[in-house]
């Protein structure tokens, strides 16, 4: 096969990525918001059969890729998936496809992750895809602590958050609390007269109390999003930079706006969000990004060349 290392970027960039072979390819199918309806895999099953080998892998992103494509084989698998609107994508310098954890139908979820998702999707991966940054760009979204998709080590991480409402003169002293009993971090306690108290700084949020209180006096304050922003899990790591506050889903999507503009506009190329932040001084982005001004000069920002 020959194939100038242009054409093969250039089929990257579409979702079809070579292997190592240097004959074959796969073809990154994208799931929206991790899932797939019977129709959607009924058709990648037919295309895995007809255009590749056979087989269908899943990433650790919730796409998922169709192995053995041949390169004549790439524009009529095209086609073939797309009458189920199904489409490759997911590489390249932008934003990548939106990675939701199951927090919409999980018993601890406390938000509509992949609602969110496909919100998102529309926004940023489709609305984005034709914008380059620095470097790619990951979104992941958790409906609760328990963090099973790792928002924290994504660029852009959101967490659902029940923040509880209580008062200690409340409290009724029950002789088993079930606060503390069900409090998955023990940030509950008792005190020596049998009155509950809670650890405001160690609360994740979680919001287990608000259905354990046998008295029903721990309340639902709101419900909400976390942010955290500069996470990094590949060949180096970076822990995300918390966000202080609580955010509603409208706020999100504007922080989300402008954490794009100042790493678009600031960023250099080849740069990580999370390295973007830590050279700028994460407190300098922090102050830019919760003032909003960037907003002022989005069609500047977009139009203009990337910083080298």
């Amino acid at each position: 096969m020959k194939l100038t290392e242009q054409e093969k970027k250039q089929l990257k960039g579409r979702g079809y990525i070579m292997t190592r072979d240097n004959e074959h390819f796969i073809a990154r199918v994208i799931t929206v918001d991790g899932v797939l309806n019977d129709e959607e895999l009924k058709v990648l099953a037919e295309a895995a059969r007809k255009f590749g080998d056979g087989r269908v892998a899943m990433t650790s992103r919730m796409t998922v890729e169709v192995q053995g494509l041949t390169l004549e084989n790439i524009e009529p698998f095209n086609a073939y998936i797309a009458q189920a609107g199904l489409y490759t994508g997911g590489t390249g310098n932008r934003v990548r496809p939106i990675v939701p954890c199951k927090g919409t139908v999980c018993v601890h979820g406390l938000i509509d992750t992949q609602g969110l998702a496909r919100e998102l999707h529309e926004i940023f991966y489709k609305g984005w895809y034709d914008v380059k940054l620095p470097h790619k760009f990951k979104i992941g979204i958790g409906g609760c602590p328990n963090n099973c998709i790792k928002p924290a080590l994504n660029d852009f991480g959101i967490m659902g958050q029940r923040v509880p409402a209580y008062d200690p003169q409340d409290c009724h002293a029950c002789k088993k609390c079930g606060v503390v009993e069900k409090c998955p971090i023990h940030a509950a306690s008792l005190d020596e007269n049998g009155v509950m108290h809670m650890d405001r700084d160690a609360c994740n949020n979680c919001g287990k109390c608000v259905d354990n209180c046998h008295r029903h006096i721990v309340h639902e304050e709101r419900v909400g999003y976390k942010i955290m922003v500069g996470g990094i899990w590949g060949k180096r790591q970076r822990l995300a930079t918390g966000i202080d506050g609580i955010y509603t889903k409208d706020e999100v999507i504007e922080m989300l706006e402008r954490s794009l503009l100042l790493y678009r506009e600031q960023g250099k190329t080849g740069e990580r969000f999370g390295l973007y932040i830590e050279r700028i001084g994460v407190d300098n982005f922090v102050r830019q990004l919760l003032a909003g001004d960037v907003m002022a000069r989005k069609a500047e920002i977009l139009s203009a060349n990337l910083h080298g």
